[in-house]
């Protein structure tokens, strides 16, 4: 993830370009040109992005520009572009990029329109299994499909209850209890090839056989509804926080926020005031729209579905998230095709349908750029590949020049026996393996000739799509950028316990606590319970007598949160003043508020623990800082001042 974020602010500072015009050349590093048009393009994207005023100038920009450089020549220096995680990670994001471009085409378009149908629906079925894998010997998988047979046979002829011999038939784990009984479930909930079954089977009969990756299924469609739309809500939530500073406890203070919403307070200001979720909180609570399953929280989902009306709210609910109050905002319509087609082609492409999806790309790959089967190469294989590999102990001694024939051609690129010999004495620590010899091999050659395909359509692309190589140049370049600062900046800093201490000594004058109260604020519901609230404060009563005072036949009147709180917290009204004792009344919001400060901690130096993340952090900044300079010394850097003034008269900066 982190790598992933690195890598996309890269992206953002310095999209390059792999195909600017050679004599526009605006700088070398040690004798490597680096082109005018890649600079424009960046200045004039990112210029919005970048904080420093001073750094808004061509000139400004471009020493930005060259640390980025010199951190790019720096990691192939070290050799970090030989490393094999590296290696590994840049073909992940090589895969994931080139799919926009691969899988853009018709079959993955209709797979996603034929989930969208199926989405509209949802199915209620029970299924009968019959297990078999796809390695088990043909006598068993034959064997499999007789009995499924045989039971489809007699459901149908004999009109025998389907839950019934599910209990005694299926091998399903426990069947016997559920009766192969899975409830309702949509499209993507199920194997694909499940799922088309279901959908393709009337309510009230007996499907097909289908096989999946666990056996043969039977399957009886019970049920069929329209699926409940999308919903808007809005939330209040209060959860425990490790190391928060304020206390109380969650589930009393929900209920004291519901007791508020039932005397009228209005609902944006009480989650604006109160809830824990900051970035919904800013937003009076809204969340964005979502519908069943969406949320990994069915809780809270089965509490925002039991709402009818807009406007209508939930008593407060626990989830794995916190306590929550809930409040219908809309139900919406059912979103069109065009509205869910990113979504839906995405996981077409990520699921159980990739592989139609691929057998179709690979397809017209071969057609596009031409595909030619070489010689035959099971006979060979069976022999060149001992039984040692279904242990993943099998070696490849050598593959002689006369049996390296070729094994396919694409378009000019030939590919041969050797090199399948060498992917599968490498794939073969890491792949699913199967139990039979025959079906590994079989399954190899698949993987291997679906990776000669997209590698070539990949070299081709970035050769012809400016867009798509510079992006991947990005890819490849932030990787390495992630590793040379993790390995020369991050790695160190997070170990250098002392140069962290020495930092901080230095500089401890930076990081000052402002200064504190120490007390309660008791935030009231109208200025008459605010000023008793004063009142009681003066006569030195207790939170809980307070409370108990004014929060009677469950009105709450007043809500009270203690701990201690810097000057301008959130928590403390605006314009407040320090003064111990008892505040003057503030009106804030919805609230009127009170603050019993009991004392007054004046700024000081905070302690090296308190501050260890924000040392950490201004220390790396410090070593970070003075390995520039040392790369500046490193390499040698020349401005071409021609291409540069040439730049700045263009974008007038």
């Amino acid at each position: 993830m982190k790598r992933t974020i690195y890598s996309f602010f890269i992206f953002m500072l310095c999209a390059s370009s792999l195909f600017a015009q050679k004599k526009d050349v605006l700088l070398t590093i040690d004798d490597d040109p680096i082109y005018a048009n890649e600079f424009k393009r960046v200045f004039k994207k990112n210029l919005d992005l970048v904080q420093d005023d001073s750094q808004k100038s061509v000139d400004g920009y471009l020493e930005l520009f060259i640390d980025y450089k010199l951190k790019i020549a720096e990691a192939y220096a070290q050799g970090l572009d030989k490393k094999k995680e590296y290696k590994k990670e840049f073909s992940k994001y090589e895969e994931q990029l080139a799919r926009n471009y691969i899988f853009e085409d018709k079959v993955t378009e209709d797979l996603a329109k034929e989930a969208y149908e199926r989405g509209l629906e949802e199915i209620k079925a029970a299924h009968i299994l019959i297990l078999t894998t796809y390695d088990d010997p043909p006598q068993d998988t034959l064997a499999a499909y007789n009995k499924i047979s045989k039971i489809r046979e007699d459901l149908i002829k004999n009109g025998g209850d389907f839950e019934t011999k599910a209990k005694t038939a299926s091998e399903e784990p426990n069947a016997d209890k559920s009766g192969g009984n899975l409830g309702y479930f949509t499209v993507f909930s199920l194997v694909y090839p499940f799922e088309t079954a279901a959908y393709a089977t009337p309510v009230g009969e007996i499907s097909e056989i289908t096989r999946t990756q666990y056996g043969y299924h039977i399957i009886k469609v019970l049920d069929r509804r329209q699926r409940e739309p999308e919903i808007s809500v809005s939330h209040i939530m209060i959860t425990d926080k490790k190391g928060d500073t304020r206390t109380f406890n969650p589930e009393e203070r929900i209920n004291e926020v519901y007791g508020l919403l039932q005397q009228g307070e209005s609902f944006e200001e009480l989650a604006k005031q109160y809830s824990d979720d900051k970035n919904s909180a800013k937003n009076g609570g809204a969340l964005n729209r979502f519908g069943k399953g969406d949320l990994k929280s069915p809780e809270f989902e089965e509490a925002a579905y039991s709402l009818d009306k807009a406007g209508e709210y939930s008593k407060p609910i626990q989830s794995s998230f916190g306590w929550h109050i809930i409040r219908l905002d809309e139900k919406h319509g059912i979103a069109t095709f065009e509205e869910k087609k990113t979504m839906l082609e995405k996981r077409v492409a990520e699921g159980s349908r990739s592989k139609i999806v691929t057998h179709a790309v690979n397809d017209l790959i071969k057609k596009k750029f031409g595909f030619k089967k070489g010689a035959d190469h099971h006979a060979y294989f069976d022999l060149l590949v001992g039984d040692e590999v279904l242990s993943r102990r099998w070696k490849l001694d050598t593959v002689p020049p006369e049996d390296n024939k070729v094994l396919f051609t694409i378009a000019d690129k030939t590919i041969d026996f050797r090199s399948f010999a060498e992917f599968i004495a490498e794939r073969q620590a890491t792949t699913r393996m199967s139990k039979v010899k025959s079906r590994f091999l079989a399954e190899m050659y698949d993987e291997f000739e679906t990776q000669e395909l997209k590698r070539y359509f990949k070299d081709q692309l970035e050769a012809e799509d400016e867009t798509y190589a510079a992006v991947i140049s990005e890819y490849r370049d932030g990787l390495l950028i992630f590793d040379v600062m993790d390995s020369n900046i991050w790695r160190k800093v997070r170990k250098d316990s002392i140069g962290q201490r020495d930092f901080y000594e230095k500089n401890k004058e930076s990081y000052k606590w402002k200064q504190r109260i120490g007390g309660q604020i008791y935030a009231a519901t109208s200025l008459e319970t605010a000023k008793k609230v004063a009142s009681m404060l003066k006569e030195e009563k207790s939170v809980g007598e307070i409370k108990k005072a004014i929060n009677v036949d469950n009105k709450i009147g007043v809500i009270v949160t203690s701990g201690m709180f810097e000057i301008d917290a959130r928590d403390l009204p605006e314009g407040f003043v320090a003064e111990e004792g008892v505040s003057k009344i503030y009106e804030d919001g919805v609230s009127f508020i009170v603050v019993r400060v009991a004392d007054i901690t004046p700024p000081k130096i905070k302690e090296f623990e308190e501050i260890k993340g924000r040392v950490m952090s201004d220390y790396q900044n410090e070593v970070e800082a003075n390995w520039m300079k040392e790369l500046r010394k490193k390499f040698d850097v020349e401005i071409n001042k021609k291409t540069l003034k040439r730049i700045k008269k263009e974008l007038k900066a």
